[in-house]
């Protein structure tokens, strides 16, 4: 099968951008589609790169310095008049500091709302755990009315931003800040709510990866790997985390029985709990866990941090040999 993914995949030199990038493209193109389409920031401009739309239209920027309180507010209103708000910050203060106006001024309303939540996750790094979003799809995901999109690098990010601009209502884009890899080409395939294999072995699969964010490209790695010990494993990048896509979930358990999920993220709440939910209730199988295990983040390489909460190569990998031999 062919899944359009980049033919470098598995080479040491494959090309790497920040996902935060694909943010910043999209609202510009979407911004070119459609004049309704507006962009807010909290002080944070650059680092979001709603500069790169801010630069083309700045009729249409507005920038709110740090209140994100506000920020939410604001962009329901220009809601309510027609246009199409983008509003976007750290992920750690929106919709860290600014979830109850995102509930109640934009969701309760069902304000035609995009976030975009930059420097998600703990590969943040030196930052330190105080700007380190790992709740923030829980957060989200609990709202009703909120679409929650997940992207595993930067084209992803990039036609994700430009299709929450084509749906109406809200919808939070998690963006990462470091340079990955480039997993995805312009043929891949992505709608909201679809989630798409992107790792397939010769023949059944023993075991289900299911994966978010930059964190798909590893637990392909991981699948490639373990190919060597005879063990094969699909992996489902499940981009979007609401509304979410239970049939490819259903059929993943059913096929393989065994599911590892992988995220940079609380355990509890995150998408892991959203899988669990799902099988719960249609397809009951063995599931193992990678993320957050119930702590804060702390300041570090991304890197050594990955390793340190389990969350890297080597972790989803024993996490696949630990489930394959119960």
């Amino acid at each position: 099968m062919d899944m359009k993914l980049n033919p470098k995949l598995f080479d040491e030199d494959i090309e790497q951008m920040p996902i935060r990038h694909g943010y910043g493209e999209g609202i510009l193109i979407a911004g070119k589609r459609d004049k309704r389409v507006v962009a807010l920031c909290a002080d944070l401009t650059d680092s979001t790169k709603t500069n790169v739309f801010a630069n083309v239209y700045p009729d249409r920027f507005i920038e709110m310095g740090i209140g994100e309180q506000s920020m939410a507010s604001v962009a329901s209103g220009l809601a309510a008049m027609g246009k199409i708000p983008f509003l976007a910050s750290y992920a750690m203060f929106s919709p860290g500091r600014n979830w109850e106006q995102i509930r109640t001024t934009i969701c309760y309303n069902n304000a035609n709302v995009k976030i975009g939540g930059a420097h998600a996750g703990i590969s943040v790094g030196p930052d330190g755990g105080t700007h380190q979003a790992i709740e923030d799809i829980a957060l989200m995901r609990i709202i009703p009315r909120m679409n929650v999109i997940v992207p595993c690098d930067a084209i992803e990010a990039r036609k994700a931003t430009i299709a929450a601009a084509e749906i109406i209502g809200p919808v939070y884009i998690r963006l990462a800040r470091e340079a990955t890899p480039v997993i995805t080409t312009e043929e891949t395939p992505f709608a909201i709510g679809e989630a798409r294999v992107v790792f397939r072995p010769d023949g059944d699969a023993d075991i289900g990866i299911i994966a978010i964010g930059s964190l798909v490209y590893d637990a392909i790695m991981a699948a490639k790997r373990v190919e060597a010990d005879g063990i094969k494993a699909r992996v489902l990048n499940l981009s979007t985390i609401k509304p979410i896509d239970t049939d490819a979930i259903i059929e993943l358990a059913r096929d393989t029985k065994r599911i590892i999920t992988v995220e940079e993220h609380q355990i509890k709440g995150g998408m892991g709990s959203a899988v669990a939910e799902v099988l719960s209730e249609y397809c009951p199988v063995k599931i193992k866990y990678i993320g957050i295990r119930d702590a804060f983040g702390q300041s570090g390489t991304p890197e050594e941090l990955l390793s340190h909460y389990g969350l890297d190569r080597e972790s989803i990998v024993e996490a696949v040999r630990s489930l394959i031999a119960t």
